[in-house]
C-alpha cells in the first residue's frame, strides 16, 4: 500500500528556515513524480514545488522561487523541501503527493494529477 509521510514542520521566526521531509512506503520512489502542496486555513491547496522521477527537472510557485529547494534520494525511498527566509504567509499545512508511475521526465504541480497524499506537516511562521 501506498504511504507518504511528512515531517519536520513547526513553529519558526520570520527569515528562519526549516527542512520538510517526506517518506514513502509501499512503493518506489524512481516511477514516481512528487509534489509539495500547501493550505492555509480558508485557502484552496496550492502546489509549491514538484520533482520528477530522478530529479532532473523541478518546478516552483513563483512566490517561492529561490527561498525553497525541492530534492529527492530515491535510494532512501525520501524527498525533501529545504524552506529557507520564510514569510508569515508561508504558514500553512504542508503536503506531499505521488503522482505516477510514469517514465515523465517532467513534473506539474496540477492538484488533480496526484493521487496519493501524506497526512501533512503544519508550518507555522510567527513572530
Amino acid at each position: 500500500q501506498l504511504q507518504l509521510v511528512e515531517s519536520g514542520g513547526g513553529l519558526v521566526q520570520p527569515g528562519g528556515s526549516l527542512r520538510l521531509s517526506c517518506a514513502a512506503s509501499g512503493f518506489t520512489l524512481d516511477y514516481y513524480a512528487i509534489g509539495w502542496f500547501r493550505q492555509a486555513p480558508g485557502k484552496e491547496r496550492e502546489g509549491v514545488s514538484c520533482i520528477s522521477r530522478r530529479g532532473g527537472n523541478t518546478n516552483y510557485a513563483d512566490s517561492v522561487k529561490g527561498r525553497f529547494t525541492i530534492s529527492r534520494d530515491n535510494t532512501k525511498n525520501m524527498v525533501y523541501l529545504q524552506m529557507n527566509s520564510l514569510k508569515p504567509e508561508d504558514t500553512a499545512i504542508y503536503y506531499c503527493a505521488a503522482s505516477g508511475p510514469t517514465f515523465q521526465a517532467t513534473c506539474t504541480m496540477t492538484v488533480g494529477r496526484f493521487s496519493s497524499w501524506g497526512q501533512g506537516t503544519q508550518v507555522t511562521v510567527s513572530s
